[in-house]
């Protein structure tokens, strides 16, 4: 049986929290020290949006429990993002408050789609369900550094408009596909389950902390409506977190959700919340009621399902793999950045500037008011 802890937290403890969840989950059974391990961050926005991308708070709690443990985390761990063809990960990392966190601790990061990273071809020992069609030409190419490392996902709990929710196993979606990922979203399910058996074959341990202090509900990963809710959770079965964040949203995984009942299938984790052991608080009560999220939509993003599934779907090819395709990168900006974030994504922000979690996000801004004194 799979097991996830899950914990209620606060701005006051969630470092020390973290620290308490990664032992409940049984993070050292699941990454050998002897390894590297590379943080694998979640930058779904340059900008800072609440629930959007991995948190300070989150960042720090698993630096400094590894730190406490005994890893080197200096010269053993590195941090690793990939860009979007719409998203700067170099960017978003400081606009999201994790470059002090980094700094602090002088682990170093690599922005996957910079030199001098190198992506090779990789060939998969088990059989994949999509991958190896959609890059039929070039094969499937993956980041040499992160092979023979341990990972540790960070992503948040929110939904996401392709999906249904994203969080573990969507995270490996921005590390080990490059810019042309965008290709796999008429089959992103199938993606997401042929990415997570090539993870288990190329990395000695994975393990996923997942932040829900702050979640997301609507069009994610972007477009949110971010509530406080005061959670972490953590697993070494990227399946099992991802349909226990997915049931405390509202969501059944096993219906709900194709990617999670397709890992479950295929044998690479355990989607079924009634055999998956919970440690911990109590969440049975737990429901946030975000189910309505699955219809909802940017205008952006119902442009992108009409390409994907609706009547554009002939037009794939062209509208997104040819000489035109800046079209589509440059409306994407010109409408998040542009028009969204400054008219609904500003006034959001604002208000949970004036929460707890808030304070504590500006105060990692500030460098001083988290580190002071260490």
């Amino acid at each position: 049986m799979s097991k996830v802890a899950v914990l209620r937290t606060s701005p006051e403890t969630v470092v020390d929290d973290y620290g308490r969840l990664m032992d409940l989950a049984g993070y050292r059974e699941a990454l050998p020290f002897s390894a590297q391990t590379c943080l694998r961050i979640n930058i779904s926005w340059h900008v800072y949006m609440p629930a959007c991308s991995t948190t300070p708070w989150q960042m720090h709690g698993v630096i400094e429990k590894m730190k406490r443990d005994g890893y080197d985390v200096s010269r053993d761990l590195i941090a690793a993002q990939n860009d979007t063809v719409v998203v700067s990960c170099r960017e978003g990392t400081v606009r999201n408050h994790l470059a002090p966190v980094l700094e602090h601790y002088h682990v170093p990061i690599q922005y996957l789609s910079e030199p001098p990273t190198e992506w090779i071809r990789y060939e998969p020992k088990g059989k994949m369900l999509v991958l190896d069609r959609v890059f039929e030409k070039q094969g499937i190419q993956i980041p040499k550094m992160l092979m023979g490392k341990n990972v540790i996902h960070m992503p948040t709990v929110k939904t996401h408009i392709f999906t249904g929710t994203t969080g573990a196993m969507k995270n490996a979606f921005g590390g080990l596909l490059n810019l042309n990922r965008h290709w796999t979203h008429s089959v992103i399910h199938e993606t997401l389950v042929d990415l997570l058996r090539i993870q288990k074959e190329i990395h000695p341990g994975v393990f996923a902390v997942m932040d829900g202090t702050i979640v997301g509900d609507g069009p994610g990963p972007r477009c949110m409506r971010p509530h406080v809710k005061n959670y972490i959770l953590a697993s070494s079965d990227c399946v099992a977190i991802d349909a226990i964040a997915a049931k405390m949203m509202g969501f059944d995984p096993m219906t709900d959700l194709k990617f999670i009942r397709l890992a479950h299938e295929n044998g690479l984790g355990v989607g079924n919340p009634s055999e998956i052991e919970i440690v911990g608080d109590d969440i049975k009560d737990v429901n946030f009621g975000f189910r309505g999220s699955l219809n909802e939509n940017t205008l952006a993003s119902r442009g992108q399902k009409m390409i994907y599934w609706g009547p554009l779907k002939p037009l794939e090819n062209f509208l997104l793999r040819s000489p035109i395709v800046p079209w589509s990168y440059f409306a994407s900006r010109l409408y998040h950045d542009g028009f969204w974030y400054p008219t609904n994504g500003k006034p959001r922000v604002k208000s949970i500037m004036a929460t707890p979690w808030g304070k504590l996000f500006q105060n990692y801004g500030d460098r001083a008011g988290v580190f002071a004194g260490t």
